[in-house]
């Protein structure tokens, strides 16, 4: 028979694509689907001709793989990755590979890995990033859990890899057990905040600025050109020159303004909320797809809830270029807070990442990828322990230099009714966070009054807690 160097069980788009990938690079791969028929029509369609050997078992494909034996499964988070690893153990030998591509929850690698490899076998939580075009022409990869499994995937992993200028791959072995599809799964909470902040500039500029699509499209094009260059605001400028072809109207125009979601940026949002890191333009970007959700509540109260109703006033330019640069510093924290989230978790779960890597596996492939994603990856080179992206000389930079078109943004937006959550939350994160003092005192005064749940005091250290009797009783 036939030896395949990887197997891929999932024959969804980006299945089939990663297929595509493999094989062009010169790899054997077998291939399997819960529906079988999908294999043939795969085998016999897009992958006519190529060095791909369809299975119509598990067992058929683990007897098609070359030691040690590696299938990556891109199936559906959740059960159904538990599924097949039932499936694939009894076909598999001591020091054989299992690999997740999808975006399953991070704590779900975690058990998963610690379960895989007592049974001797070896596990690896992957996250791919770039969508279907990525997949087939180079994703970003970020693998973690049984180092040991890493010398066998990386080459295939590195060759099908988007690369950067240089020439590197845009993957590398991110940590142990879940550390891969937790990177991920922050890659896709800053991936939400990017794409909300972006929404915001463009019902700024419609709404406040009275721009149009035509206007817009030019202004975003114009945008990728500076330091905002990157991989949303190109596809951006890309859908504002789309139109209907029923109507002829924009295209942007003809779409519900509903978002879905599919989890990755709730579970973002809950880990900071466990690991006690603010990360509140990400979770904003979440709720913002919560709030779209409640189209017909939201028509309703149009009608009763009234709100403001002036005009922008002033240069209609000035006011675009503060948009720009409220986007870029809103940008900023957005990936200080993602980046302030994986530092925490490093803590957490014993996890040796390096930021400046993981900035690099971003700057092509991915969604996320950004020309100012190889700032960041300076940035932690200039200062490996980095405590936040606000601290490094470029960034405070750009942040300062644009703090007061951001607060004349914010100010505007609120004057005239328009919402803008990703916006103003990042501003409020940067004024936090660079507050000497805050007034949690008078909160911990609050819970020590009704709850007795103790203080710490200014005049003394660190670490001793107080109580007061504040009825006197």
């Amino acid at each position: 028979m036939q030896q395949a160097d990887i197997g891929l069980i999932g024959l969804a788009v980006m299945g089939e694509n990663l297929v595509l990938n493999m094989e062009s690079h010169g790899y054997t791969v077998a291939v399997f689907n819960r529906t079988v028929s999908k294999v043939d029509d795969f085998v016999n369609g897009r992958g006519r001709g190529k060095k791909i050997i369809g299975c119509h078992s598990v067992a058929e494909l683990c007897q098609s793989l070359k030691r040690p034996r590696k299938v990556m499964l891109m199936v559906k988070a959740g059960s159904a990755v538990d599924d097949f690893i039932e499936q694939l153990v009894p076909h598999l030998e001591k020091g054989d590979i299992i690999i997740d591509g999808g975006n399953s929850y991070f704590q779900d690698t975690i058990r998963r890995t610690r379960e895989v490899e007592g049974r001797g076998l070896l596990y690896i939580g992957t996250g791919v990033s770039g969508g279907e075009e990525g997949a087939l022409k180079g994703p970003s990869i970020m693998p973690g859990g049984s180092y040991k499994a890493w010398e066998h995937v990386k080459p295939i992993f590195q060759a099908i890899a988007a690369k950067v200028e240089d020439g590197t791959p845009c993957c590398d072995w991110v940590g142990s057990d879940g550390a891969g599809h937790f990177v991920k799964m922050v890659h896709n909470g800053i991936e939400y905040g990017d794409m909300q902040l972006i929404c915001e500039a463009y019902q700024l500029l419609r709404e406040c600025a009275g721009m149009s699509v035509e206007e817009l499209q030019k202004t975003f094009e114009s945008w990728n050109e500076g330091d905002l260059d990157s991989y949303l605001i190109h596809i951006t400028s890309e859908i504002l020159k789309k139109r209907d072809v029923e109507t002829g109207q924009p295209m942007v125009d003809v779409i519900l303004d509903t978002a879905g979601q599919k989890g990755t940026g709730k579970w973002t949002s809950t880990t900071a909320l466990d690991l006690g890191v603010p990360a509140p333009t990400i979770a904003e970007a979440v709720f913002a797809r919560c709030m779209s959700a409640l189209k017909e509540e939201r028509v309703a109260a149009s009608k009763k809830l009234r709100g403001p109703r002036g005009k922008l006033t002033g240069s209609r330019e000035k006011f675009v270029e503060a948009v720009r640069d409220a986007l870029y510093a809103s940008k900023v924290c957005a990936y200080a807070q993602g980046f302030a989230l994986m530092r925490e978790a490093a803590k957490e779960y014993n996890w040796k990442l390096d930021f400046g890597s993981i900035a690099l596996m971003w700057r092509n492939g991915c969604i996320i990828r950004a020309r100012f994603l190889e700032r960041i990856k300076e940035a932690f080179d200039r200062k490996k322990k980095l405590a936040n992206l606000l601290l490094d000389p470029y960034f405070k930079r750009i942040v300062v230099k644009s703090q007061r078109n951001w607060r004349k943004v914010v100010m505007v937006a609120t004057k005239l009714g328009v919402p803008i959550p990703g916006f103003s939350s990042a501003l409020a994160y940067y004024d936090g966070y660079r507050s000497e003092r805050l007034p949690a005192n008078l909160l911990q005064a609050q819970r020590d009054y009704f709850g007795a749940h103790t203080y710490e005091r200014v005049d003394r250290p660190r670490g001793q807690f107080f109580h007061t009797d504040w009825l006197g009783e």
